[in-house]
Order: structure tokens, then sequence, then C-alpha cells
């Protein structure tokens, strides 16, 4: 055999290796419980591997660049956006799942995912949407992210979505699934998986770090007034005493470097401590549980928890960002409305959906794909029309 060939791995050597470094109560590649739509293994990649791919050249995925975090897309080219929050998360879980032997390949792709769903102008636009469609099966985002990768992507030939992966799509799901859905769910249990587990904990790890970052860079929030809060004054306080004389900027910096750390730290120590409690003898068990595993312990839980708080009342209830939020409602309503009167017509691959999901899904489907960029331009030309 060439050295070449020696050098080369395939799915089998990952597959192989995934058995020797995983815990038993992790999800391996090769017991994964398949796709929807039966396909032949890739010779190179594993199965979440492929999952991972297919979700970051999804077009859902692009559209994340110009979809809303907190800020809209042009308030400021260095304020997050949902493609950069989804980044940062995917990074945190990555981190959190190598360290408790988990597969971090499951974790990314379930981040990864998990946002695709969100409508434009983030929670803003998904309540004028749910409000829209409570006579036509209701609409939540993360409905909507798994209606994307089983059904509204169109990549391949042989099958509608992305095919992907039972526990990549269990991870997805989140809450259950207790409405009509394309194809087949996976079955609802007391808990997800691991990995989900720490795709869910990765996710508000991030977004509570990144958007007290974009708070306080973008001048919506005062450090002054941040520093009442424990968690927070806490770690600024051993940010300043590592670095002295720092600026401003590199101080903020450092003190959400030390936050992110401070949490996944005690998030890694307290899931490996009621793993080792538990001694779930596999993933099955794991999804039996009473309770998630994947946690903070209860001091550092209520510390964030208050954190959370402070943040939700002062950041995303700020006169500013209530602003932005009441411009962007209509825009929602008003396209929906449009196209379901048919004053403003929909392109014919929403049409020719409309024919095997119903119009007022369709049109949902559409208007909740928009980026905040297309749907703002849309709008105005409707506006123009008028």
């Amino acid at each position: 055999m060439s050295d070449a060939r020696r050098a080369l791995r395939d799915r089998k050597a990952y597959e192989q290796e995934e058995r020797e470094r995983l815990a038993p109560w992790a999800v391996a590649s090769a017991a994964s419980r398949g796709r929807v739509h039966p396909e032949s293994e890739h010779p190179h990649r594993t199965a979440f591997q492929r999952d991972r791919d297919r979700i970051v050249h999804s077009r859902a995925f692009r559209r994340l660049e110009y979809k809303t975090q907190v800020f809209v897309y042009h308030e400021g080219d260095h304020l997050r956006n949902r493609l950069t929050h989804t980044i940062e998360a995917s990074q945190i879980a990555r981190t959190i799942a190598r360290a408790l032997r988990l597969n971090e390949e499951l974790a990314e792709a379930v981040v990864l995912a998990h946002d695709l769903g969100h409508t434009p102008f983030g929670h803003a636009g998904e309540r004028v949407l749910a409000s829209l469609m409570e006579a036509h099966g209701g609409f939540d985002h993360n409905r909507q992210s798994l209606r994307i990768v089983d059904w509204l992507e169109e990549r391949y030939a042989a099958f509608r979505g992305l095919n992907l992966c039972y526990e990549t799509r269990e991870g997805i799901l989140k809450h259950g699934c207790h409405w009509e859905h394309p194809v087949p769910v996976p079955n609802e249990t007391a808990q997800p998986c691991l990995e989900a587990q720490v795709a869910d904990r990765a996710d508000e790890i991030a977004y509570t770090n990144h958007d007290l970052d974009d708070g306080l860079r973008s001048g919506l929030l005062e450090l002054a007034a941040l520093d009442e809060v424990p968690l927070w004054r806490e770690t600024h306080r051993e940010a300043r005493e590592r670095n002295p004389g720092a600026s401003a900027a590199v101080l903020r910096a450092q003190t959400i470097v030390a936050l992110i750390d401070r949490l996944s730290t005690d998030l890694l120590h307290a899931t490996a401590e009621r793993l080792e409690r538990a001694a779930p003898r596999d993933v099955d068990a794991v999804r039996a549980a009473p309770a998630r595993f994947v946690g903070l312990r209860d001091e550092l839980a209520k510390s964030f928890l208050d954190l959370k708080g402070w943040l939700r009342e002062v950041l995303y209830y700020h006169p500013h960002v209530l602003a932005k939020n009441a411009q962007a409602e209509p825009v929602i309503g008003d396209l929906f409305t449009a196209y379901a009167t048919g004053a403003r017509p929909l392109p014919e691959s929403v049409r020719a959906r409309a024919a095997v999901d119903g119009e007022m899904r369709a049109i949902a489907d559409y208007v909740a794909g928009m980026t905040d960029r297309f749907a703002l331009v849309e709008h105005a030309q409707l506006r123009g029309a008028s």
C-alpha cells in the first residue's frame, strides 16, 4: 500500500475513533437512527459531519447574515446578526461537547441549524407571524427550523429537505412536535440526547454574552448600571485585576471572555458530576432521565438567571429596541396580508408550494424565510405601489 493510502483516513476510521473516544452516553455516528430517506454512507465523512455540511451549504443558513439578533442589520457592522450568533454558539458547543466526550459534530450541527427558522426582525417578526397564523396551525421558529431542514430546502432530486439524521432533527425539534409536519418526526422523550442539551446551553451562553457586548458597544447599556448585577460585577473586577491599565474596549472584551469561560467551565464540571452520579448506560437512558444533565450548578445558575433578567429588562425592553421592533412589525403584517389578498403576487415557486402545503402555510414559509433587508425592500415596493 502506498504512503498516500496509509495516510488517508476514511469514515470507518472516524467511526472507530468515536467508539474509542466517546462516553457510553454519547451518540456515536455509526449508531445513528438514520435518515427519513435512506442514503448510502459517504466514504470520508461521518453521518453528523454530513449533516453539519448540509446545513452550512443551505440557503437558509446564508440568509442568517441579514437577520436580526437584537439590532437590525444596518445599525452597525460590528453588531451580531443571526449568523454570527450561530457561529459563536457552535464554537462554545464544540468545546463543551469535546470536554464531556460527546459527539461534537452532532452538537455543532444542532447549533448551526437551531435558528434557521427565525423570521426577519427577530422575535418581533415571530410574534406578528404567530398571530397571523393562529387560525392556520400556528408558527414558531423552532418548528420552522425543522420544517426548513425537513421540507423547504431544495438540493436533492430524490427527496425534499436536507434529509438530516434523526439525532440532529431531535435536537432542532426541542420541545416536541404537536402539529402537522410533512415527514415523520423524532419521538418525544423526557429529555433530548446530551449533544442537544449542550447545544441549548451553548446557545444561551452565547447570546447572553454577545448581547451584553453589543449593548455596551452600542451605548444602550451603561457599564455603571451593569456593575449593579453581581455576576457581571465580579467578573468585571477579576478581568480588571488581570489586565491592569487596559483600555475600556479591551476590558469589556476580556470581561466577556471571562464570563463565557466561567459559565462554560462551571457547566462542564456540574454536568460531569451529574453524569458520574447517574451513570446512564447509553443515550436511551439519557432520554429517559427525569431531568437534564447539562446545566450549571445551582448558585451560578441563579446568578446567571439574574443577569439574563436584567438584560431582558434593560436591553431587550430598551426604548430604542422597542421602537425598532414597532417599525418592523408592520412590515411583516403588511407583506403577509398583501400576499394573502393577492395585492402583491407571490413568486411562482411559492405558488407551487401552496398547492401542496396550503396557501397560508406557503405564505408564512416565504415571509419567515426573508432577510431583514429583503423584507424592507419588498415592503417599500408594496407601499410605493399602493
